[in-house]
């Protein structure tokens, strides 16, 4: 099964084929933040920090609804690129199509919950009065529209399996160019405020899943997509559950404890909640420049476990880990001494940029150590062991947040929103320290089946 568009992780130079895998996964990443970030910034410039506020206070809450089937396009991932490494061409057949019908299945559950409950949890975040009426608009959209992104998710995740990187990232240029031109038209020209940006990105996501069906159907290798195949293997979907629903509630997890610190942040007023907003926006870009490492490791892995060669993972995590981390500090670094230029981006308002570069301070320069931190989860995830690393979050991020709100930040004295940013550092500590714990035991036990082997 050979072909332009396949990247065989078991065979060559390791970092090679890391940096190979990655570089687009990040360019991609950035791209796809882009639909974000345009919202944030158009939003920001032409309607105001009310309408950014709103925008941005709801990205927490879709985190919420959406991660757990976004987790489920990773165990598609793990799965697919198992059986290319096995070179079993009929079960990756199977788990095309299943993950097809799941993508669909997905977006319509998340759906019907956004409109459902969306309202009710920004009430229940504290949402600023004059805030709250944009935000409910903004979900409403966004999530009437959720089906394209879970398909595109989906198709890409199974274009990565067999190492191709590039043609996502092309989707996601074009797709990214006409997010911005319908930003500026909606906003602008038609006055449409936060409803103009929620239609620019529905419409773009739904070009990226068009584009990404039609790459799956003209493929000319086992990853081809048959519509009139189009069916919910058994045995596949136990398999991508298996992985999948771990790595999902991993995501929830995070948004739960992201939902209670955003809840935290909005009962400091609209400028915090803008600036805050604003310095996300800027830091996912860090988290995703890290997260293309990270998913390179998981294909890796995935496709090594598969073809049996347990002896090139250890090294790749090694340097999978030392590339996330490094990648991490530097740019961090970088970004927050830009940090007044970069807000100023989204908004004029100096408080707001003073909100901004509080939460930068604390975040920006420890960013790192969440790239070290899903580098070792993602490492137990591609070898087979899922929900390892849900515990880790669990208590490390979860819990501790949870507790740390509840308790720490009800004290008077620290009752500041640097109380609530320094919880990031902590918990990624944690969670890294738990997570590389549950590496090295995994690691003896395919050191033992090596042996036997």
């Amino acid at each position: 099964m050979g072909g332009k568009n396949q990247l065989d992780m078991t065979e060559g130079s390791i970092l090679g084929g890391l940096l190979k895998f990655s570089i687009p996964v990040i360019c991609s990443n950035w791209l796809q933040l882009l639909f974000n970030a345009a919202d944030i910034a158009v939003v920001g410039r032409f309607a105001g920090e009310t309408s950014l506020a709103a925008v941005g206070s709801s990205t927490s809450l879709i985190n919420l609804l959406i991660n757990l089937f976004i987790g489920l396009s990773i165990g598609a991932n793990v799965i697919a690129a198992k059986h290319f490494g096995s070179k079993n061409y009929e079960r990756i057949q199977k788990t095309v199509h299943t993950s097809i019908v799941l993508a669909v299945i997905s977006g319509l559950c998340i759906t019907f919950a956004g409109l459902l409950l969306s309202k009710q949890i920004l009430v229940l975040m504290h949402s600023v009065e004059e805030v709250l009426p944009l935000a409910a608009l903004y979900l409403k959209i966004y999530f009437s529209g959720i089906t394209a992104t879970m398909i595109y998710n989906f198709g890409s995740a199974l274009l990565r399996a067999k190492g191709d990187t590039q043609r996502p990232l092309y989707i996601l240029l074009s797709a990214g160019i006409l997010n911005l031109l319908l930003n500026l038209l909606f906003v602008i020209v038609f006055k449409m405020n936060v409803a103009g940006v929620a239609w620019a990105t529905v419409i773009s996501q739904s070009y990226s899943a068009i584009f990404v069906v039609v790459l799956l159907m003209r493929e000319s290798d086992a990853f081809r997509l048959n519509l009139k195949k189009l069916a919910l293997d058994r045995s596949s979907l136990i398999e991508i559950i298996k992985i999948g629903v771990p790595a999902g509630l991993q995501g929830v997890m995070f948004s739960v404890s992201n939902v209670q610190i955003q809840s935290s942040i909005n009962m400091f007023g609209t400028a915090l909640i803008a600036g805050n907003a604003a310095a996300c926006s800027i830091e996912d870009f860090l988290y995703q420049l890290m997260n293309g490492f990270t998913a390179g490791t998981l294909t890796f892995c995935s496709q090594n476990i598969g073809a049996g060669k347990i002896s090139r993972i250890k090294r790749e995590v090694f340097i999978s880990t030392i590339c996330t981390a490094f990648s991490g500090l530097a740019v961090g670094i970088l970004f927050f001494i830009s940090g007044r230029q970069l807000l100023s981006i989204y908004s004029s308002n100096a408080e707001v940029i003073e909100a901004g570069l509080s939460r930068m301070a604390v975040t920006y320069l420890t960013i790192f150590i969440c790239g070290i931190m899903h580098a070792l989860g993602n490492s137990i995830r591609g070898i087979g062991h899922s929900l390892m690393p849900v515990v880790a979050v669990t208590l490390g991020c979860c819990v501790f947040r949870v507790f740390w709100i509840a308790v720490i930040f009800q004290i008077p004295q620290f009752h500041t929103s640097f109380t609530i940013f320094v919880s990031y550092p902590i918990s990624w500590l944690i969670t890294s320290i738990a997570n590389f714990v549950f590496f090295i035991y995994y690691s003896k036990q395919l050191n033992r089946q090596m042996e036997k082997t």
